[in-house]
């Protein structure tokens, strides 16, 4: 359903309840004014409108082959109008419409819309044209076409970098974490960022079929292809109608008389389940916001309690996604902070993503940063400059060694996934920093606090390399691991693993986002993930903290224990009142405040679920140093 489809059925839904709330004000108004005929007139122009709309939603809930609740509540409608009892009626169309709302309400409070699914894409290029440039909207873009591509900007379309190089962000679209250099000719993908200067592109193919629009497809194809998810209310229907139409029919067979009929069908009126669970669920989605978590309506959190299988994305998820230091070698003797010092005053001058890190570690540890001078970057490469009157060349070790007329160093040694930065000063190699992605602090305990929750196989899916991901996950104790796959092929495997359960697939890059769509609850990490993955998502994570999805699992599983606590007790109440109408012993109208009562009961056990506390599944990370070893 669209957001305009929403947003008119949200406000039909509303109009229903305010027409059956006035209709049953004013008609009580008029009834003690002495004037009980025009009453009876105004409670069926209140009801009149909230059945109609029942009768269509069952229509179309039958042509689906779905039977729900909606008869039950057509049923005593229909009776209370046939047989006079229009207060009755009057009653139970405000409650069923008010369940309705409630639950819309829920749905609309929770998925706010994420506008703009393609917000990382840019709607217009820069083409080369006539000796200029000219700004062209994508589907303008023919392949040939030389672009530019500015600093920070997204590649809008794939093409062969036409410069010498190009330093790219590619972790949105394969996991890879730390950017990388493109040499002349090398084919850039659409969704990358330039984390470099400015360079051309040629474009090989049209915007409608680059990398990023195949995967907005494969996101559009997932949405539409997942199986709706069974609600709770709808798992309890059946057996609620049947139980109903036999005690209404024993009660008119046995004695004759059809009044008793309908005071049992508005006893019967599943106000428990059309109340008690959206309230419980909605209660359960502003707790788990109030944790950082956003659940997309009360289905994914009824799904989240089911969830048996998990599959993870590496960077951004299980890593922090964002390279730090995680060791400093010196070469003749300086110590770590002053080699650390050095390198981050010269990175003040870049922006590179490594050079970033850098310095954001030397101002974790209180480090004097000095302004630089003489400062000449080569982009991918290093930076060339001075410091308090030094010679400093910081950058990859070739670029370094060439710089102080030397050979680079072996790094085949280096772990996997890891990028080694060199440190001359004064014309003399001083030494290295290794950065990395590791993985976050407090991952080992949030993945065995998720077993506790019911999670039977923990998966990594990730683009990244095999010994990449091996060697960062090694000790967790996974039941698998899935490297270099694209996004068509984590959507496969998230099909394939729902031979075992229901499937909760976390990530937070472009590529995630079809994934996230075909699993049976997805969750983006939002707080710094890609647009795409959050419009994909059932969930996001506001905070970026992997340990909050413990907490959001926990609040799932307690409001909906919550909810079935209630709807039993409203169900059985219910029952006892059904038998007590059936026997005489209440009217219909007497049958519906019995309901309210009933109601009352049951939505203050449900609203229960806004005191619900999630233990900790891990004690809060402490900000970490990037510079720590």
């Amino acid at each position: 359903m669209s957001r305009v489809e929403r947003t008119a059925t949200d406000r039909f839904k509303t109009a229903i309840l305010l027409l059956a709330a006035t209709g049953l004000i004013a008609g009580l108004a008029v009834y003690f004014a002495g004037r009980p005929g025009i009453a009876n007139l105004i409670w069926i122009a209140g009801v009149v409108p909230a059945l109609a709309a029942l009768v269509v939603e069952i229509l179309r809930s039958l042509r689906s082959g779905e039977v729900g609740l909606d008869i039950v509540a057509a049923l005593s409608m229909s009776a209370a109008l046939v047989f006079g009892e229009t207060l009755a009626a009057a009653v139970v169309a405000v409650m069923y419409s008010g369940g309705t709302f409630l639950e819309s309400f829920a749905e609309g409070r929770a998925r706010r819309e994420m506008h703009d699914l393609l917000s990382r894409v840019p709607r217009t290029a820069a083409r080369y044209r006539s000796g200029g440039l000219e700004d062209v909207p994508l589907d303008k873009i023919a392949p040939g076409d030389r672009l530019l591509i500015r600093q920070g900007d997204v590649v809008p379309v794939d093409g062969a970098v036409a410069s010498e190089a190009a330093f790219v962000d590619t972790s949105a679209l394969t996991g890879e974490s730390l950017p990388v250099r493109l040499a002349r000719g090398v084919d850039a993908m659409s969704g990358s960022t330039n984390a470099g200067e400015a360079f051309d592109l040629t474009a090989t193919r049209p915007a409608k079929d680059s990398t990023y629009a195949g995967i907005v497809r494969l996101v559009e194809e997932a949405q539409a292809s997942k199986a709706p998810m069974s609600r709770l209310a709808d798992r309890w229907s059946l057996g609620f109608l049947a139980v109903t139409v036999a005690i209404a029919v024993a009660a008119w067979w046995f004695t004759g008389d059809p009044i008793r009929a309908v005071a049992v069908l508005v006893v019967a009126t599943p106000c428990p389940l059309i109340l008690a669970v959206p309230v419980a669920l909605v209660a359960g989605l502003s707790r788990a916001a109030h944790f950082g978590v956003l659940i997309k309506g009360a289905g994914p959190l009824e799904a989240m309690a089911r969830i048996r299988t998990l599959i993870l994305d590496k960077t951004g998820t299980l890593t922090d996604g964002r390279p730090r230091i995680v060791s400093i070698d010196s070469r003749d003797g300086m110590g770590e902070d002053e080699i650390l010092r050095l390198a981050a005053t010269l990175e003040q001058a870049s922006k590179h993503p490594v050079a970033q890190a850098i310095v954001a570690a030397a101002k974790a540890r209180g480090l004097a940063l000095p302004v630089p001078s003489e400062v000449s970057e080569m982009p991918g490469e290093g930076v060339v400059g001075r410091v308090e009157g030094r010679a400093v060349v910081v950058g990859g070790e070739g670029f370094v060694a060439g710089h102080v007329g030397r050979s680079a160093g072996d790094s085949s040694a280096l772990p996997a996934g890891s990028v080694l930065v060199a440190i001359a000063v004064d014309g003399r190699m001083t030494g290295h920093l290794v950065m990395a992605d590791p993985l976050r602090e407090d991952v080992g305990l949030t993945l065995a606090g998720l077993r506790q929750e019911g999670i039977r196989r923990i998966l990594l899916a990730t683009g990244d390399r095999a010994e990449v991901a091996e060697r960062v996950t090694q000790g967790l104790g996974l039941d698998g691991l899935r490297s270099g796959l694209t996004p068509d092929q984590k959507v496969l495997l998230v099909l394939t693993e729902r031979k075992n359960g229901p499937v909760m697939m976390v990530g937070d890059g472009v590529n995630d986002a079809p994934a996230l769509a075909a699993a049976d609850v997805g969750v983006a990490m939002g707080a710094r993930g890609a647009a795409a993955s959050a419009e994909a998502a059932d969930v996001v994570l506001l905070v970026d903290r992997i340990d909050r999805l413990g907490s959001g699992m926990e609040i799932a599983r307690a409001s909906g224990r919550i909810a079935v606590e209630s709807v039993v007790a409203g169900i059985g109440l219910s029952v006892l009142g059904m038998i007590a109408a059936a026997y005489g012993y209440l009217t219909p109208v007497q049958g519906a405040l019995l309901q309210e009562a009933i109601d009352v009961a049951v939505i203050l056990n449900a609203l229960r679920a806004l005191r619900i506390t999630p233990r900790e599944t891990a004690t809060p990370a402490a900000a970490r140093n990037p510079g720590e070893r």
